[in-house]
């Protein structure tokens, strides 16, 4: 009897953490302007700079498109100049010790919609952690997984906007959210690494969504 009480309260404790981690999710969801809104979301337009350690700063525009198309160019002299994308078939990013734009065949795009967007139907596993302290606030703490990938995102306990994102190799912390058109989205996001190599700070002056974009846009 005591075996069946204790495996019932481990069943029970592993659906009530699912249960709460989808609450926490669709939460977000809702609270940054609803799941039909994000899905009607087509095409992202993002001006604004980029810091790198103290003084190192470049203004950059970021262009995405459903399903997984981007590119990201630094702006000189008025000039836009691709650093990293992807035109539906092939990769490309900066080679910086040869200075020119490689392609990558094997480069792995990332989603247009975040992992929240559909989590269950991409095959993820959700897990709520509990409460975490970081400075003065307390945030909720929902673990992701999907095969060997896991991230950890740290949600405000009372708006429900993610402020931490814990990858392998790198930390984001949002910040500053404001409204676009239906949707709520960050205007800053920092970058650490475990290596402080790449660290950056990203301030977003413009964010345009669902405007349609040259054909070209995606050519590199």
């Amino acid at each position: 009897m005591k075996k069946i009480i204790i495996l019932f309260t481990i069943i029970f404790s592993i659906f009530l953490n699912a249960q709460t981690a989808k609450e926490i999710i669709d939460k977000n969801i809702e609270n940054s302007g609803g799941l039909t809104n994000w899905k009607l979301l087509n095409t992202v337009q993002i001006q604004g700079r980029v810091t790198l350690g103290v003084n190192d700063e470049y203004p950059i525009k970021i262009y995405q498109q459903r399903p997984n198309l981007s590119k990201t160019a630094m702006v000189v002299a008025g000039k836009e100049t691709p650093v990293e994308g992807y035109d539906g078939k092939n990769g490309y990013a900066m080679n910086y010790a040869q200075n020119k734009l490689q392609q990558y065949n094997d480069y792995i795009p990332e989603n247009f919609d975040n992992d929240f967007i559909d989590w269950e139907n991409k095959g993820f596993e959700a897990k709520f952690l509990g409460k975490e302290k970081i400075g003065e606030l307390y945030y909720f703490k929902v673990e992701l997984t999907k095969n060997v990938n896991k991230t950890i995102y740290y949600f405000d306990t009372k708006s429900y906007m993610l402020f931490r994102e814990i990858k392998k190799d790198e930390i984001l912390t949002y910040s500053d959210y404001r409204k676009v058109g239906n949707l709520l989205m960050s205007y800053r996001i920092e970058s650490a690494s475990p290596k402080k190599d790449s660290d950056y700070v990203m301030t977003i002056n413009k964010i345009e969504i669902n405007k349609e974009l040259p054909k070209n846009t995606f050519k590199f």
